[in-house]
């Protein structure tokens, strides 16, 4: 039997949110549902990602594979899920939030190279499980929070979450009795031939969690249909479960409505005994949301925006840019409708036709030569026919490109990540980036400090001329080419104190051509709509007016 290492005492209350039956069912917007819950009650509440796949962070991988890479304040690059939680509770988070197998893995690797372990066999358990439990703890043993959520990816029975789950049930027999509790989201499927939900599935799903040594205190259900009294009794008694610990989970029509369901279900209530926390209110206080919920179901405009990219195909790659245009517009009390256009279609004879009827258009970001092309010609045309424009990140550098070669007469002018010998590199790469040769976690990334020109749109927007903001990229404008820029219009209206690059770009001539190389969908939140996008959509929806 390995030597057990004793569970510090801990400051905070933990919940580990579990899923079985199949991925995707929303592990991520359950653990952030009730973590609004918990924080509009008073507590304070932060979220994390234990992810099972080998990589050490999502940074290296395509959008197609795992999503958007989301980026935090101290230069983590994270799961997508990680936006969720920000999104809901406006706290930020860190490189904390979010671990992988693979980073598991390297640290444990790195210890027994370094002698850590005094030459005894390194093994799953206790050395991986042990370091996965310091990790499930680190956040909770400051003061900061009194309750943990820990949301572990995957499915219940996958091999790859084993450590994951063993990890957590040598918790709950460590910690506290009353300081913890499991959470089990599972599906109840509904077989139209036979017209009712089956909970069979629901039953092995918690079989195997039962197995590996965990028995879940809460199971979430989702489902396509109300789950009769008679059914929630039924799985409770074979789950082992209470039965007003079955909670419903419809299929909602908002993420944003699922705070809403979940409190309708009483799952802060059962959670709130279970653990028996004291201090918070009788009542969660949810008039803020409830107000951007109503501005969200009750728009009085409707325009359309193109998001050109190359990732139009899958959602989850632009999640956040698609979730700021929500908060956008419910603040300005308009439906957004987003229309993807794969820029590797895009062709002069094409770009008419393709954003024919759109009230603005966003460049998004993206590494590689693919698509670029499509994306000056893009941004060519709503220049010159003056549609509202915004750029993020290499949105902003095509945007550069296509000024440079169609304004400046720069012919042949690039960025030097897709022509090294272009012969106007306007966009070329950061001096420290030069020697480089590891892909992940090398970029510039994280949150960057922002001086915006007094009087400029950006400025304007924002209310304030200084700014911090998260960047993900190895590219920037060149600022030999500054002046000439500036003399033939487009001004660098936000520049980096400390570096002097130039971070925003804009046409105070253009009734809206606004471009940054940092990310701000990355910070916009139900509660603070990020004023970027807020202004946008007010001038999409001008733009709109003007056209009818």
């Amino acid at each position: 039997m390995p030597d057990r290492t004793p569970t510090p005492a801990p400051t905070a209350k933990y919940i580990f949110v579990t899923g079985g039956v199949t991925s995707s069912l929303g592990k991520g917007i359950i653990a952030a549902s009730l973590a609004k819950l918990l924080q509009a009650r008073g507590f304070r509440v932060t979220i994390q990602k234990f992810d099972p796949y080998i990589n050490i962070d999502p940074g290296t991988l395509n959008p197609y594979e795992h999503g958007e890479c989301y980026v935090t304040d101290d230069g983590a690059e994270t799961d997508l899920d990680l936006g969720h939680y920000e999104r809901f509770l406006n706290v930020p988070t860190s490189q904390a939030n979010n671990v992988t197998t693979g980073r598991i893995y390297d640290t444990v690797i790195r210890k027994e190279r370094e002698g850590a372990y005094l030459g005894k066999t390194v093994q799953v358990v206790p050395h991986i499980t042990d370091e996965i439990k310091r990790r499930m703890l680190l956040l909770g043993d400051h003061a900061d929070f009194d309750i943990v959520i820990t949301e572990i990816g995957g499915c219940i029975g996958d091999i790859e979450s084993l450590p994951f789950v063993e990890a957590v049930r040598q918790l709950r027999w460590e910690l506290p009795p009353n300081d913890s509790v499991v959470i089990h989201l599972t599906l109840l499927p509904y077989l139209a031939a036979a017209g009712e939900l089956k909970t069979k599935p629901t039953q092995h799903s918690v079989r195997d969690l039962r197995e590996a040594g965990l028995q879940p205190d809460i199971l979430v259900c989702r489902s396509e249909h109300p789950i009769p009294m008679e059914m929630r009794k039924k799985i409770a008694l074979f789950c082992n479960v209470k039965i007003n610990s079955v909670i419903e989970a419809l299929d909602a029509d908002s993420i944003y409505s699922v705070p809403l369901l979940m409190l309708k279900e009483h799952l802060d209530e059962r959670v709130i005994k279970k653990m028996r926390l004291t201090g918070g209110s009788a009542a969660p206080d949810l008039e803020i949301w409830k107000d951007f919920l109503g501005r969200l179901k009750n728009p009085t405009e409707e325009i359309t925006i193109a998001l050109v990219g190359k990732y139009v195909e899958l959602p989850d790659a632009y999640k956040s840019i698609n979730e700021a245009f929500v908060h956008a517009g419910a603040l300005n009390e308009c439906k957004v409708t987003v229309r993807s256009i794969q820029s590797d279609n895009i062709t002069p004879d094409n770009i008419a036709q393709l954003l024919h009827g759109v009230d603005g258009v966003l460049v998004a970001p993206g590494f590689g030569e693919r698509g670029f092309e499509g994306k000056i010609t893009a941004i060519k045309y709503v220049r010159e026919n003056r549609i509202p424009f915004f750029g993020i990140c290499l949105g902003m550098q095509c945007a550069v490109v296509e000024f440079a070669r169609n304004v400046l007469k720069m012919d042949g002018a690039s960025s030097t990540e897709m022509d090294p010998a272009s012969p106007y590199p306007v966009i070329a790469m950061m001096e420290e980036q030069k020697n480089i040769t590891q892909k992940g976690g090398t970029m510039r990334l994280g949150a960057y400090n922002c001086e915006l020109r007094k009087g400029s749109r950006a400025a304007k927007a924002y209310g304030r001329n200084h700014i911090s903001e998260r960047h993900r990229h190895r590219y920037e404008f060149n600022n030999q080419y500054l002046q000439a820029f500036e003399e033939a219009g487009m001004v660098p209206s936000g520049l980096n104190p400390e570096t002097g690059l130039v971070e925003v770009i804009e046409l105070p001539a253009h009734p809206w051509f606004v471009a940054g190389q940092f990310h701000p969908e990355l910070k916009s939140t139900v509660q603070n709509p990020h004023p970027l996008f807020v202004r946008f959509v007010k001038a999409a929806i001008q733009h709109h007016k003007n056209e009818i």
